[in-house]
């Protein structure tokens, strides 16, 4: 039996959910800072504007970590850059729980975000042990639970700020990665690197993937602008619900943040059909979810039963449209897996910060209706982009070092 068949026999379902679960986990340590900032500026006598650095930091963090580190896992052994970095995450949750002032929680925050790309690592590794026919499910599987994690780590934060203080769960979050470490260090298959590259060589790596392949770059530009349009909706979902005649708080926009995980649950059967279909239609598919979505949150705005229909309809969308990205990318080079990953993931993550960042500026100017328009113009640019994109001939692959 060849290596290749090797890897694929280990591939169990036991190891696809641990893979789910450490990603859950672990993405929830850039979220758990969100719930808490309240309590923390308490103690600290800090203003709304400071304290904004403690989550704009992590997310800084994130992205610093997921360009420079995560690119690791294609020239090192990829078990032990995942166990490490688990490792140093825990220690970085230490220095948050031990803060004694802003300054500190600010650094330590940042450290948080940069040592949590244990996610972007996890994703090659399933990719890379899993059959071709069988990559899209495995890919799907593994992202539903991290972006379960996502969506459950602010209530259970805010459980635990309430009942034990702030400073507990970031001492849980430790020990939660510290036993993931065991945990993944014994059930993990090792994965020798395909390709030994000195650092720069590896960061200069970067800049011809993006040169050489077409489908990385027309399914980054499809993920930044569908993420984009999820982030304007997320960023001003509470302003919105407080602006409501109910008056309702952060407790009810976190209950719709329970409601997405519909759309996490999902992710595994987007990756099935990505397997059979290997086209472009679900994409088309999953933005028109998530265009239409923007519409009935626009015409239901007022009803609370309505806009879980709309959260439904968004991260259904926006996950299916992201999984189907991340099926075809993980497919063009083997060998530099976790470099495509860290290249679709960036472009994703600055997608979403500029929606974030577009849709809090519709609100302030228009409304509710401003961000529906900011979403759905987000979702037609995609529509366009994907015709545009699939009109064009892929060119022969040949495959070649990268």
């Amino acid at each position: 039996m060849g290596e290749r068949e090797g890897q694929e026999a280990r591939l169990g379902a036991g190891r696809v959910w641990l893979m789910a679960v450490g990603a859950g986990l672990t993405a929830a340590n850039l979220y758990y800072n969100q719930p808490l900032l309240g309590d923390i500026g308490q103690e600290w006598g800090a203003t709304g504007s400071a304290l904004g650095w403690v989550p704009t930091m992590t997310q800084g963090g994130y992205a610093v970590g997921m360009l420079f580190i995560a690119p690791l896992g294609d020239s090192l052994e990829r078990r032990r850059v995942i166990v490490t970095m688990t490792l140093l995450v825990s220690l970085a949750l230490v220095g948050v729980a031990l803060a004694q002032n802003l300054a500190w929680m600010v650094v330590a925050s940042f450290a948080v975000g940069l040592t949590t790309v244990i996610p972007q690592l996890l994703v090659p590794f399933a990719a890379h042990l899993a059959a071709p026919s069988e990559r899209g499910r495995v890919v799907g599987t593994v992202m539903s639970g991290l972006l379960v994690g996502i969506l459950l780590s602010r209530t259970a934060a805010g459980f635990v700020g309430t009942h034990l203080g702030w400073r507990a769960m970031f001492w849980m979050g430790a020990g939660l990665m510290l036993g993931l470490a065991g945990v993944l260090r014994w059930k993990l298959p090792v994965q020798p690197a395909e390709e030994v590259l000195s650092y720069p060589a590896l960061l200069r790596s970067l800049v011809r993937l993006v040169r050489e392949e077409p489908v990385l770059r027309l399914h980054s530009l499809l993920g930044a602008l569908t993420f984009g349009a999820f982030g304007a909706f997320w960023a001003t979902l509470a302003l919105y619900l407080q602006s409501l005649p109910g008056r309702y708080g952060p407790q009810v926009a976190g209950l719709f943040g329970l409601v997405g995980v519909a759309g996490a649950l999902a992710a595994p059967l987007v990756g099935r059909y990505a397997d059979v279909r290997g086209d472009r239609k679900i994409n088309a598919l999953a933005i028109g979810v998530l265009l239409a979505s923007f519409a009935v949150l626009w015409w239901g705005g007022r009803w609370l039963w309505a806009i879980a229909l709309g959260v439904i309809l968004l991260d259904l969308g926006a996950q299916s449209n992201h999984i189907s990205n991340q099926t075809r990318v993980q497919a063009l080079r083997p060998a530099a897996r976790s470099r495509l990953n860290t290249l679709y993931m960036v472009t994703y993550f600055v997608g979403g910060a500029t929606g974030a960042y577009a849709g809090t500026a519709a609100w302030t100017h228009f409304g509710w209706a401003g961000v529906c328009m900011v979403g759905a113009a987000l979702s037609l640019a995609a529509l366009l982009t994907l015709g545009v994109g699939s009109s064009r001939r892929e060119p022969t692959r040949v495959q070649e070092p990268s």
